[in-house]
């Protein structure tokens, strides 16, 4: 992921990336000169203290995000965090609260509302073009420990910390239920309750390879409740055979329907509409063109005004993580 936001950056006119920083110096060496970046650090304390830059990229494992986007903040840094924002709701508000504070460009990874239908989507529900939701269905869809889709977990650390609590993983809850969860509630409103089953399953002697113990959750399943009154459900997992990577999300109202999947498309969705009592046949509508997360992130510091989704908007996200965390604890549905 720390590839990908250089990469994008480097596109966008008037931005530079500086400086490179990781606990392993060689590691962020090699990264600096394959992406041709000046700088590169082992400790983020010189970082900080050495180097002249505005904005910092957190691409960091989740339990990192908090302690260094609140160092970043304390330096009146402007800064774009990747998601989950934390791994608790506690840490995901301070940071809201002290981004607040430093009154410096604050925004989080949400990556898939880089879809330009997503955010025609919230458009057609807030106008009222399907009417009341009233239901709301969404999927993501991996499947890198069934097949070798993005190479071989069982060797890869950057596959393997995602299924080890112990070195910060929230599973894939945290991982891409966290995506799910805003991809929906985007559209259709705040989250009231929350209701969710997790699983981990085994896949390798003692679930333990190396220095990770696996015990992450693999696949979740929410039933959830929005402030509308409408219900849904979102299932996210890594074991679903024959997906690499695949976003769903369909939302029905009492006079219409929108329907979006990101493997056929990220600018385009499918929608009807009741007509004389009758649903019209799904049309494909193109939707107008949206920058993407980094490109509004560098506007944003350019032009001093606050765009979203911003730390208030990844805490909220964080405080429906926790809630579906305890929901599976406590086999209870949790108020938000």
């Amino acid at each position: 992921m720390a590839g990908n936001h250089v990469e994008h950056y480097q596109k966008i006119p008037n931005c530079r990336v500086v400086a490179a920083c990781d606990v392993d110096l060689d590691r962020a060496k090699a990264f600096a000169i394959k992406h041709a970046i000046p700088l590169a650090y082992g400790n983020v304390e010189e970082l900080f203290a050495q180097a002249d830059f505005h904005a910092v990229s957190n691409v960091t494992p989740d339990s990192f995000h908090a302690p260094i986007s609140l160092l970043a903040l304390k330096h009146r840094k402007h800064v774009l965090c990747e998601k989950p924002l934390a791994t608790n709701y506690a840490d995901a508000l301070e940071m809201a609260q002290a981004a607040q504070k430093a009154d410096v460009i604050n925004m989080v990874n949400f990556s898939y509302r880089n879809s330009s239908a997503i955010h025609h989507a919230c458009e057609l529900v807030k106008a009222g073009r399907i009417g009341r939701v009233m239901h709301v269905e969404g999927h993501y869809l991996q499947s890198w420990l069934s097949q070798n889709s993005w190479g071989d977990w069982k060797t890869t650390p950057a596959w393997l910390w995602r299924l080890s609590t112990a070195h910060g993983s929230k599973g894939v809850l945290g991982d891409i239920g966290v995506h799910l969860l805003d991809f929906a509630s985007y559209p259709v409103g705040d989250i009231r309750s929350i209701n969710c089953r997790l699983k981990t399953f085994a896949k390798a002697p003692q679930d333990q390879v190396g220095a990770y113990h696996l015990d992450a959750n693999d696949s979740a399943v929410i039933t959830l409740e929005f402030a509308s009154g409408a219900i849904g459900s979102l299932c996210c997992t890594r074991w679903a055979t024959g997906h690499v990577n695949t976003v769903t999300l369909s939302i029905y109202g009492d006079e219409g329907s929108i329907k979006i999947d990101l493997d056929r498309s990220s600018t385009q969705l499918e929608w009807c509409q009741v007509k004389n009592g009758l649903a019209s046949p799904w049309t494909t509508v193109d939707c107008p063109a949206t920058p993407n997360i980094y490109e509004r992130f560098i506007l944003s510091i350019m032009q001093q005004q606050q765009d979203q989704p911003d730390f208030a908007r990844g805490a909220q996200i964080q405080c429906a993580l926790d809630a579906s965390a305890e929901s599976h604890h406590t086999g209870l549905s949790v108020q938000l």
